[in-house]
């Protein structure tokens, strides 16, 4: 081989490497919308999190939920949403819970949806890719959080494969509709 083609075949594989890279980094949330329905769906559990102060509700689709409880993959157009609420704090910084023992929502903090599409997802590599889902933050407001880090979605779901990808599938499966 000249050294013309030694350079030639360098510059394209470092060429395809930078493009890899960005498309690793890039783990975007632009194909997911807003989900301005998502409370006709089904609220499948909430969680108390004393790490953040938070109270969050999760909401999903009635055919995700039948696709959990007979523990298949959640089909195409699943759309889960995650509602944040700060908690009602004490005047110590604590916070209040109600008569049941748990947090007292207040104001919307912000949604986290993850989205599956058929396709999605084949633009990452195979150690960020999560199935078909794709991720996005919203503030209170329902526009996007462009702050958030979308790969840290990925890097987090990556290990529950065995579960479609989804933390709260067997919340999913013992919901009632």
């Amino acid at each position: 081989m000249t050294m013309r083609t030694h350079v030639t075949l360098a510059a394209i594989a470092g060429t395809a490497a930078a493009l890899a890279i960005a498309m690793q980094a890039r783990a975007g949330g632009d194909k997911v919308a807003f989900p301005a329905d998502y409370a006709q769906g089904v609220l499948f559990t909430t969680v108390d999190r004393t790490d953040n102060k938070q109270f969050r509700e999760f909401f999903g689709s009635a055919a995700a939920l039948d696709a959990a409880k007979k523990g298949q993959p959640l089909p195409s157009g699943t759309v889960l949403t995650m509602v944040q609420y700060a908690a009602k704090l004490d005047a110590q910084g604590n916070p209040e819970k109600d008569a049941n023992g748990r947090f007292i929502k207040t104001n919307i903090i912000g949604y986290a949806v993850m989205e599956k599409r058929t396709g999605w997802g084949t633009e990452y590599p195979d150690n960020v890719r999560n199935g078909e889902w794709e991720y996005q933050a919203f503030k209170a407001d329902k526009t996007p959080n462009t702050a958030a880090n979308l790969t840290a979605c990925f890097n987090c779901h990556k290990p529950l494969d065995k579960q479609d990808f989804v933390f709260s599938y067997d919340k999913l499966k013992t919901s009632a509709k």
